[in-house]
Order: C-alpha cells, then structure tokens, then sequence
C-alpha cells in the first residue's frame, strides 16, 4: 500500500504526509534504505547537500520501479550555497547528484543573513518549472515574515524539529494561518518522550508502538512529518499510523508535554 495521505500546499501540489528522513546516512545506506522505504509504500523522500548522501539518494529512487512522478522529492541547500547564483549553482549540484531533472521540494535548510537573494534564486527556479514548490527549513516566525516582505512567492514549507517536547504551538498557529505546511524534524525525538506516561497510556489503550502513538498525533495535527530509519521492521513500524485515530483529548494530553 502506497502511503499517499497528503497535504495540498498553497499552489496546490501534494505533498505526502508520511516521508523518509535520510539524515546521517551514507550514499549506500541511503540508497538500500530508501529503496525499502519506497518498496514499504513510502513516496515522500527527504534528504539534503549537507547530507552528502543525494547520489545514494537517486540510486535507491532509480532502482525502486516506479516512475519519478511517482515520488515527492525534497532537497535542500547548505548555509555556504546560500545567495543569488550560489543557489542556481547548488540546485545544478544537487539535481545532478540526485540524477533528477527536477524536485518536487527545495528549501533553505537553515535561515542566513543572505537569505533573500537565496529566495530570489529559488522564485527563479519555481518559475521555470525545475521545483514544483519551495520552502524553507529552521526559519522562525519573525525570518518567515521578513522573507516574504519583498518576494512575490511565498515559503510554501517550514521544516522545523518538532515533537512532543517541543510541540511549536506559535509556528504551528503562524502557518494555519498564512496556508504554510509545516513538516516535522527529529519527530521522535530519538524515544525521549516515548516513556512519558502520556504516552504509554495510549500504547496500551490502542495496542501501538510509542513511535506510532507520536506520528499518529503529528500526522492527525495536520502536519507533514519524516521519520528516519534504516531497518525494515520500523519502517513498516512507522508507517503502521493510518488504521487508528486520537481523540481530542488525547491529541491535547500529547501536547502538554511541550517543553
């Protein structure tokens, strides 16, 4: 079963609620796991130059079977790729890389001081049809707003760390409200809350996993979130969270973790 439940972004391209985090893996771990992730039904894909893993990244989508239209892209580029022809040089690197002629996501991965020349780039980029949406990664509420001050497109993603420790209640009010999709880094936190008696109550009443019971309520939130793994057995884990839902209540029970 392809995971395909999906979040409509502001210019109405899709983007798939459930992806695959590629982080601190190397091109050949990347390029086993993802091609596992994609054969488990995952079609969202998530990885970036500072990576250094886009060619494993490319392999895995290469050798899975399907079509490129048939999986959602994202990339990002690194602080020193940042301004106006720096970031038309990364995309080249990373599309090359990738073995793509497109991406469905690029972002800013972390906010710079020269940011707006970056995002002029990526409007340049968007326009001419290489990126099918763009975004940006890490940017508070304040560097979102003064970013789109002078632009003509706006962020149409905010990819932040968020968990139940850190459950971002501002940016996620700010993006509500301005049609942004806000995707969810580091969603498990690495098991730090997956002990919380919060949490453990649900386990038990729903008979899931912690990491199910915590993607389930960032998923029922709305938001686009990445866990990464490279075993098989978690990744089905992870992806286990579409048969069950939350109650009100228990959504508002994980949400006053917050740290």
């Amino acid at each position: 079963m392809a995971y395909t439940q999906s979040v409509r972004l502001l210019n109405g391209v899709d983007i798939p609620v459930l992806g695959f985090g590629t982080y601190k893996m190397d091109d050949e771990a990347a390029a086993q796991a993802v091609q596992e992730a994609i054969h488990q039904g995952y079609r969202h894909i998530d990885t970036a130059s500072y990576y250094k893993n886009e060619k494993g990244v490319g392999q895995g989508i290469a050798q899975c079977g399907l079509t490129r239209d048939q999986i959602f892209l994202t990339s990002k580029m690194w602080n020193d790729e940042q301004g106006y022809e720096q970031t038309l040089e990364a995309f080249e690197r990373s599309i090359q890389k990738l073995g793509v002629d497109y991406l469905d996501l690029y972002l800013i991965h972390w906010p710079q001081p020269q940011s707006k020349d970056t995002w002029r780039a990526m409007e340049k980029l968007y326009g001419e049809g290489k990126i099918r949406a763009i975004g940006v990664s890490n940017f508070s509420v304040e560097q979102i707003r003064e970013l789109a001050e002078d632009s003509s497109v706006m962020p149409m993603v905010n990819q932040v760390e968020l968990h139940p420790c850190l459950s971002q209640p501002e940016m996620r009010a700010f993006c509500r409200e301005k049609g942004i999709a806000l995707t969810a880094w580091s969603p498990l936190d690495r098991g730090k809350s997956f002990e919380l008696s919060a949490i453990q109550d649900l386990c038990k009443k729903y008979g899931k996993t912690p990491a199910q019971i915590v993607l389930r309520w960032e998923v029922q939130m709305g938001l686009v979130t990445i866990p990464k793994t490279a075993n098989p057995t978690r990744m089905q884990e992870n992806a286990s969270i579409f048969d069950f839902a939350l109650t009100d209540e228990e959504m508002l029970s994980i949400e006053s973790l917050d740290q």
